[in-house]
């Protein structure tokens, strides 16, 4: 195919060569199993091929208790405490969490009360962006895709570092702790941005006070007048915590330590990781079950039936309805079997704030736990799987978030506000232990060929 002047280039001949690709990169399936290569580097039971060693936190499919598994238990622990330990240790005792697991997850133990003290008072002092950044680089070229904004105004963040490239651990986690301060900052006005000169909404930013917690100052900076419940803040600040750290293989998290172990900035590695999260793979999941259940609710005459409701789920899972993916979305996990230990703390959370906003969202609610239920069901009759299936953690954050008021293009960076505590430990993690690049191999299965002359090709 011969190549035009750009502006004689088509799109029938992009599709030609994309159709050229197609042919060229596709590898046989049957290859992976041939030189037992692993898919995504998971085992078809979800184990995970070693990548590295790590001390920030681990996930298992399974409990164990004195040695013996307890089946129907996934289990997620944070510097070796369990997750239901940690949450329950908060919240009994009145706290937000999200600044306390910080700490913990930085600096592997849990602050005792003037540490806490401390260190929430210089996450509050962090909190604030270079003079005329808002007006120059976050209102600057306003887009519905809040990602790439945030991606934008991380690497902009480097030039307002007189040391942006040093990777000293003193100074890498001087930048960590002023990323985690700031990137609720950075989210919450590029959704302003946009809704004020995109959608032609009215624009206003607030300026948080010093004695908020990390939940507390982005419903603050979110909502006109300020206002929030208590209930509110406790949910949210449980989902930043939630979704503060999941074990280093996580896309995400694998993508900060490959980058970090090429010796670049950390303005350059967390961009990269804001880009592995946007993926609706990954981070972006939860819009997927948020759209997929307005659809059931369009598509359901009778949403409190369960035999109606089974039969949108199959016809999902038959490629017959919502996207024609075959996807239940919110379902399964790369690890957890029976039960992802997040989704459970996650489900008594939704369900309070889901009473007290009104019998709307309870019923909504309901529907959620109606699907919870049947989708395993579904999916087990349709599907042949390797291991048990439950809903994960994304099936509820989009109804949370919605409940709350963030619109669907906030979901994701409120993940990245929440996952930059964990991309920066295990940053930090890489560069103390790890002295080479990352480097894994892949097996080329092209047969050999000579080189052809310009005038002998076809």
């Amino acid at each position: 195919m011969l190549f035009m002047e750009k502006e004689d280039f088509k799109n029938d001949d992009y599709q030609k060569l994309a159709k050229q690709c197609q042919d060229i990169y596709k590898i046989d399936m049957y290859n992976y199993s041939k030189y037992n290569v692993k898919i995504g580097l998971r085992d078809v039971d979800g184990k995970g091929v070693l990548a590295g060693l790590t001390t920030v936190s681990t996930i298992y499919p399974e409990k164990k208790v004195a040695g013996k598994i307890v089946p129907g238990i996934g289990e997620l622990r944070y510097r070796g405490i369990d997750i239901n330990q940690l949450v329950s240790g908060f919240v009994s005792e009145g706290r937000f969490g999200f600044e306390e697991v910080t700490y913990l997850l930085l600096f592997g133990t849990l602050p005792n009360e003037q540490e806490l003290a401390e260190f929430q008072q210089l996450l509050a002092d962090k909190r604030t962006l270079p003079t005329n950044f808002v007006r120059d680089v976050v209102m600057k070229a306003p887009s519905c895709d809040l990602m790439n904004n945030l991606s934008r105004s991380i690497l902009t963040l480097a030039c307002y570092d007189e040391q942006p490239d040093d990777t000293s651990i003193e100074n890498v986690l001087k930048q960590s702790i002023m990323l985690i301060s700031v990137f609720p900052l950075l989210a919450v006005y590029a959704y302003h941005a946009y809704n004020h000169y995109t959608l032609g909404e009215s624009m206003y930013i607030h300026r948080p006070a010093a004695n908020l917690s990390t939940a507390e100052t982005i419903l603050t900076m979110l909502r006109p007048n300020k206002k929030y419940t208590k209930q509110e803040a406790q949910t949210l600040d449980m989902s930043l915590v939630l979704h503060m750290e999941h074990g280093g293989g996580n896309n995400s998290t694998f993508t900060t330590r490959v980058v970090t172990s090429s010796g670049t900035d950390t303005y350059s590695t967390i961009a990269a990781a804001l880009g592995s999260l946007k993926g609706p793979k990954h981070g972006g999941a939860n819009i997927k079950v948020t759209n997929m259940m307005e659809d059931l609710k369009a598509n359901v005459a009778d949403l409190t039936n369960e035999a109606c409701v089974k039969a949108y789920l199959e016809a999902v899972i038959e490629k017959e309805a919502f996207d024609q993916k075959g996807l239940i979305y919110g379902f399964g996990h790369a690890v957890y079997g029976d039960n992802d230990p997040r989704a459970s703390i996650f489900k008594g959370y939704v369900e309070k704030l889901a009473e007290e906003k009104g019998p709307e969202e309870k019923a909504e609610f309901d529907l959620y736990a109606l699907v919870e239920r049947l989708a395993p069901e579904v999916i087990a009759k349709k599907r042949k799987i390797y291991k048990g299936v439950s809903a994960n953690i994304d099936f509820f954050s989009g109804f949370v978030y919605n409940m709350l008021g963030l619109p669907k293009e906030l979901y994701t960076p409120m993940f990245a506000v929440a996952r930059i505590v964990g991309w920066s430990a295990h940053r930090l993690e890489e560069l103390i232990n790890s002295s080479k690049i990352m480097r894994p191999a892949y097996m080329e299965i092209t047969e050999d060929k000579n080189y052809t002359p310009l005038f002998n090709r076809e």
